[in-house]
């Protein structure tokens, strides 16, 4: 009985030890991983303020301001520079001119040599324009780019040659502030495409950073495109005022004839047409019967020699 009891006791204390170690193994799983995602969670966190440290030290090169650094101190300084370059800019204004106009005249023929005259008088062109002529309407339709310091003179001038005006509108454009604004920014974008070239030529040395810089050079250079094509677009409007202008005559309606009865020489004319076809059949026909007239030729010299 104490030698069962004995062996139980033994047997009891083996699984105990063999609990503990165990339990000693997975702790030190345990442990062991936690060590290799601190490790891991450092060697990323590193890596990518390596990254943020090389992406400050360019945008520093350029100029240029980090988002974070950007939604930490807001629009003011966009707004406090945008002010400073106004300054420096061309301050008059910008503005686009444009007028509509319907005008009756006498002689829709006659207005429009003056209207062109007049337009390359001041130096302008027309750049539309759609003639209709019916029995019941006479309309020309122009549209004129003249320079802007010539609008007032060259409308007036054209509208002094109406018997009657239906309408005349003229609307304006301000312009100004997109035009200051798009200036602005393009002056910003070169200063910062500089840097990056010069980053390019000096500063890069691995291929990644020579890929990153080239991409923002290539960025930059369409947005540049894209600012100039406006601004051209903007300056063009406003060189040039446009003036659209409707020139009519009044026109009295002919009655249209119900039949057409044709003249005296229409009918010579019909009669010459019909003659010069009647002919051109009967050759024709005789090219068609030529087998036929060949057969009666033999036939009639064969009958002569009879006779003979």
């Amino acid at each position: 009985m104490d030698a069962g009891v004995y062996i139980l006791s033994l047997f009891s204390v083996n699984n105990i030890k063999n609990i503990k170690m165990k339990t000693n193994k997975l702790g030190l799983i345990r442990i062991a991983s936690c060590i290799a995602l601190t490790l891991f969670s450092f060697s990323c966190s590193h890596e990518e303020m390596d990254n943020r440290i090389n992406e400050e030290i360019i945008l520093e090169d350029t100029g240029e301001v980090s988002p974070s650094l950007a939604r930490t101190n807001g629009v003011m300084g966009a707004n406090e520079f945008g002010k400073e370059e106004r300054k420096s800019i061309d301050d008059r204004l910008k503005i686009i001119r444009n007028a509509n106009c319907r005008i009756k005249v006498k002689d829709v023929t006659e207005a429009t040599l003056l209207t062109k005259k007049m337009v390359s008088k001041y130096n302008g062109y027309v750049s539309e324009e759609k003639f209709v002529n019916t029995n019941y309407k006479k309309e020309n339709s122009c549209t004129i780019r003249i320079p802007e310091g010539q609008f007032d003179a060259v409308l007036d001038s054209i509208c002094n040659v109406a018997e009657f005006i239906d309408h005349k509108n003229i609307t304006t454009i301000d312009v100004t502030e997109e035009y200051v604004d798009i200036t602005s920014r393009l002056k910003t974008k070169f200063e910062v495409k500089q840097r990056y070239e010069t980053i390019l030529m000096k500063r890069a040395k691995t291929v990644e950073d020579i890929l990153k810089t080239e991409e923002k050079l290539s960025k930059l250079q369409e947005e540049i495109e894209s600012a100039q094509g406006r601004l051209n677009y903007l300056g063009n409007k406003v060189a040039y005022s446009t003036i659209h202008i409707d020139i009519y005559e009044t026109v009295i309606p002919v009655k249209e004839p119900e039949e057409y009865k044709p003249g005296f020489f229409d009918k010579i004319k019909k009669g010459v047409n019909y003659g010069w076809s009647l002919v051109q059949s009967i050759v024709i026909a005789v090219f068609y019967l030529w087998p036929f007239l060949v057969l009666g030729v033999i036939v009639f010299i064969y009958f002569r020699k009879l006779r003979k």
